[in-house]
C-alpha cells in the first residue's frame, strides 16, 4: 500500500490492525471511532481523529488514504463497508500478519483480517471482510463466506464450507466436509462433527444445538 491507512475502530482489533500494518511497513494515518471520549486521544502513537462518519476524513479515502475496518461487531462492520463501497467507491484493505501463512493458491477477497500464526491451506476461498484470529488453522479447500469470524486457535479441516456471517468461537474444531450455515454460531471449544443449520447455535463435544 502506497498510501497511509485510516483505521475504522480504535478498540483491541484496531490496535492489532495498527501493529500488523506497521510491521508490514505501512503508515497508519490515524483512527476513526464513534466513542467520543476517545476523540483527540493518542493510542499506540496514533490519534483518534474523529467519528466514522466524519466527512472531513472520509473524503481522503481513495485519494490520500486507504481504509481498514477493524471492528468485530458484524452489524457495524457491514455498515462501514457499505458506506466505503457506496460513498467512497473503495474496498477496505486486507490486513495479514507477517507471521501468518497463506498458501499460494488461495482466493482472497477484500477487507480480510488475518492475525499472527494463522494458516490458510491450498485451494481455500476467503470471501470479503472475514476475521481470522491468532493461531487458527484453515485447512485445504475450505470456503469462508463474507463476514465470517473464526476465533483464536480454531481448526477448520479440509472441505468445510462456512456460510455468510457465521461465528466460530475460540478453540473450535470442525471436521472435514461439514457445512456451517448462514449466521450460525459455534461456542468456544466445541467439536463440530455434523452440519450446522443456518441461524443455529451449537456448543459442546460433540456440538449440539443450544435451546433458546
Amino acid at each position: 500500500m502506497e498510501n497511509p491507512v485510516l483505521i475504522f475502530g480504535a478498540g483491541s482489533l484496531g490496535r492489532v490492525a495498527k501493529e500488523i500494518l506497521e510491521s508490514n511497513g505501512n503508515v497508519v494515518y490515524g483512527f476513526l471511532d464513534d466513542e467520543k471520549k476517545l476523540h483527540g486521544k493518542e493510542i499506540d502513537g496514533a490519534v483518534v481523529l474523529g467519528s466514522t462518519d466524519d466527512d472531513g476524513f472520509l473524503k481522503l479515502i481513495g485519494k490520500k488514504c486507504e481504509a481498514c475496518v477493524a471492528v468485530d461487531d458484524n452489524r457495524l462492520r457491514k455498515s462501514l463497508v457499505t458506506m466505503l463501497n457506496d460513498v467512497r467507491h473503495v474496498q477496505p484493505v486486507n490486513i495479514i500478519h507477517q507471521r501468518a501463512f497463506v498458501a499460494n493458491h488461495v482466493v482472497l477477497g477484500h477487507g480480510n483480517f488475518i492475525d499472527a500464526g494463522v494458516q490458510v491451506g491450498v485451494g481455500s476461498v476467503l470471501g470479503n471482510h472475514t476475521i481470522i484470529q491468532a493461531g487458527a488453522i484453515i485447512g485445504a479447500e475450505v470456503t469462508l463466506a463474507d463476514f465470517v469470524q473464526v476465533g483464536a486457535g480454531s481448526i477448520i479441516n479440509s472441505g468445510v464450507v462456512v456460510e455468510v456471517e457465521a461465528f466460530i468461537g475460540s478453540g473450535v474444531t470442525i471436521v472435514s466436509g461439514v457445512t456451517v450455515g448462514k449466521g450460525a454460531r459455534i461456542g468456544a471449544g466445541s467439536v463440530v462433527i455434523a452440519p450446522v443449520k443456518p441461524g443455529e447455535t451449537v456448543f459442546g463435544n460433540p456440538a449440539q444445538p443450544v435451546s433458546r
